[in-house]
């Protein structure tokens, strides 16, 4: 379907083209999460993996209860020609589409479902974009947002941070073995450092990155972490094989040494994301909230691959994963258990530390909206830091009934200003 189509034009798909599906069991099945005792951990939301301790995850919790002074928000936006491959991403529904994903997304979450946005939300399978939930979750937060671009091949038309040249373009597909050139890669690790060093108060850590899922598998292979089962995507079913295809493929071109420098890496079969925020984890000393799932892990293995020994540990204990829980409970292609929380188990274990992960509580199983409740059948999980920022609103507070409410709101305003750009 074309991405101009005005019947999808919303950023999700009406009820009429999903009726009829079978609701026949998937590669990737959906499965109730345990709850926590933990103190101060909100009701509905659980651990992500199995090193740490519960004292750990207690110091993990802190920071992120406290409000005095406020939180940041860094959104990271990036491309590559990886995402235009068929099939590889349902972050829209075309390769043209998902080439305006980052930049809707961040439209949607800065400005709102109800205000006119100079990006329309891409075509989807099912379900709305993430964006809208992370929306919902930021106005209730003492939190600044920032937004900072890499690679797109459109200028972003809200205030933003340009950390290169627009001229740079997207990465090449990883597949190539060659997605970015070494001084590219170089520059915007360097750029991420001097904005991890900059920070004051705890950060939120959030990317769009369309078929940024499968530069993370490539990017985890390379550095020596066993992921196969473990990473998820986009789509309701991901594309496992493709993936293993491209991520072979572009190893294979790339002739790695045997210990590549988490640079090589990148420039083989990375993307521009990945290297400002390996960057900012490097150089900051605040506490830093990850949001998302197998590309943030990506990250936090490029990082710790960057330091010595000595100084791993302090890199996990300032990083906390935030997820939602319809990725956190995720199990796939008959694995018997969820494969985020594998995931972050088998960085911990290759670098030697134990990495900390919780999910938010909210569920839409209640919802009087079809695009929330395909959230519970696996069409949407996670994106443009929902998980993450959801988990944050209920430490700060707000109880998930509050926060499905708001989603429901701010879907029908969606739907109206849709309704009325139509017009």
């Amino acid at each position: 379907m074309c991405c101009h189509s005005t019947r999808w034009r919303t950023g999700f798909s009406p009820a009429s083209t999903r009726q009829s599906q079978s609701h026949q069991s998937s590669c990737t099945v959906l499965l109730p999460l345990t709850l926590s005792d933990l103190e101060g951990l909100p009701l509905g939301c659980s651990i992500v993996g199995s090193r740490c301790s519960r004292q750990q995850l207690q110091a993990h919790l802190q920071p992120w209860l406290q409000q005095a002074s406020g939180f940041d928000l860094l959104l990271l936006l990036a491309a590559t020609r990886t995402a235009e491959r068929e099939g590889i991403s349902a972050a829209g529904a075309t390769a043209a589409s998902r080439r305006l994903t980052a930049l809707a997304d961040a439209d949607l979450l800065l400005h709102g479902p109800g205000q006119l946005r100079r990006w329309s939300l891409p075509p989807l399978p099912a379900g709305v974009s993430p964006a809208l939930l992370s929306h919902v979750a930021l106005q209730r937060l003492p939190m600044q947002a920032v937004v900072a671009a890499m690679g797109l091949e459109h200028e972003a038309t809200f205030p933003h941070l340009r950390l290169e040249s627009p001229q740079a373009g997207p990465a090449r597909c990883l597949s190539t073995g060659r997605a970015m050139d070494p001084e590219r890669v170089e520059r915007l690790w360097r750029q991420g450092m001097r904005l991890g060093a900059q920070l004051r108060r705890p950060l939120l850590l959030a990317e769009c990155v369309p078929g940024g899922t499968t530069t993370a598998q490539a990017v985890l292979t390379a550095l020596g972490v066993p992921v196969k089962g473990l990473i998820s995507g986009s789509a309701r079913q991901p594309p496992q094989e493709l993936k293993r295809h491209l991520v072979k493929q572009g190893l294979h071109r790339a002739q790695l040494p045997a210990w590549p420098s988490p640079q090589v890496v990148l420039a083989a079969v990375g993307d521009p994301f990945q290297a400002v925020a390996a960057g900012v984890l490097v150089s900051a000393q605040q506490p830093v909230l990850l949001g998302g799932g197998s590309q943030m892990a990506a990250v936090v293995a490029l990082a710790l691959a960057s330091l010595p020994d000595q100084r791993r540990k302090a890199l996990a204990h300032r990083v906390l994963l935030g997820s939602t829980a319809w990725l956190a409970q995720e199990r796939i292609c008959g694995s018997d258990m969820p494969a985020l929380g594998c995931l972050l188990d088998e960085v911990g274990q290759r670098f030697g530390v134990s990495l900390a992960g919780l999910a938010s509580g909210l569920r839409f199983h209640a919802s009087r909206q079809l695009a929330l409740r395909d959230y519970e059948d696996g069409f949407v999980k996670e994106g443009v830091g929902a998980g993450a920022l959801l988990l944050l609103a209920q430490l700060q507070g707000h109880h998930s009934e509050a926060l499905l409410e708001g989603c429901e709101r701010a879907l029908d305003e969606l739907l109206a200003s849709a309704v009325a750009s139509e017009v």
